[in-house]
């Protein structure tokens, strides 16, 4: 077993499946998932493919329970779940593995992901907001603390600028191909 840490944006879910799959190419395939740690065990090279999504609700909803089971039953197996993203692994031999085969279904995967960082995103910069302007006065020094709040409610909004990118990318091949 290896553990290694390392930190993804939530908007990153592509290069995190990237480097995931890059790991189990190199004999180590994830079997589990921490805050910024990944476990991972020994393989073949390239034995399994890696796949993960954005849930739209906890693992725990029946409809979620029907959908992962959906993906069991193909032959993938659950190996981790962290912040409504879930981590699938499927040995290569059994073909491909690919939760979206069409543009339409990838582009509302990048939807739902870019609502959920619309929402949360938001309300967090007005909670930071809000703390700055309370304590504006004789706890004016305490504000620098908060500065890296809004600095990653800022780089929040980044990312879901890069998600609008890939949305609208995705809508264009989408409307090539039709």
């Amino acid at each position: 077993m290896t553990s290694v840490r390392k930190w993804f944006w939530f908007w990153d879910f592509e290069k995190e499946e990237q480097w995931l799959n890059e790991m189990a190419a190199k004999g180590l395939c994830l079997s589990g998932r921490g805050f910024c740690r990944y476990d991972f065990e020994d393989c073949l090279p390239g034995e399994y493919q890696i796949r993960t999504e954005v849930l739209e609700d906890h693992d725990e909803q029946p409809h979620v329970k029907k959908y992962l089971l959906f993906v069991e039953e193909t032959g993938a197996e659950k190996v981790a779940f962290r912040l409504r993203t879930v981590y699938f692994r499927k040995k290569t031999a059994e073909g491909p593995f690919e939760l979206y085969s069409d543009l339409a279904s990838r582009v509302k995967y990048v939807e739902r992901v870019l609502v959920l960082m619309l929402i949360l995103g938001p309300l967090g910069l007005v909670h930071t907001l809000l703390t700055m302007l309370s304590f504006a006065g004789p706890y004016a020094g305490f504000m620098l603390l908060l500065l890296p709040g809004l600095a990653a409610e800022l780089l929040c909004t980044w990312g879901a600028w890069k998600l609008w990118q890939t949305r609208r990318e995705l809508k264009a091949r989408q409307q090539i191909r039709e």
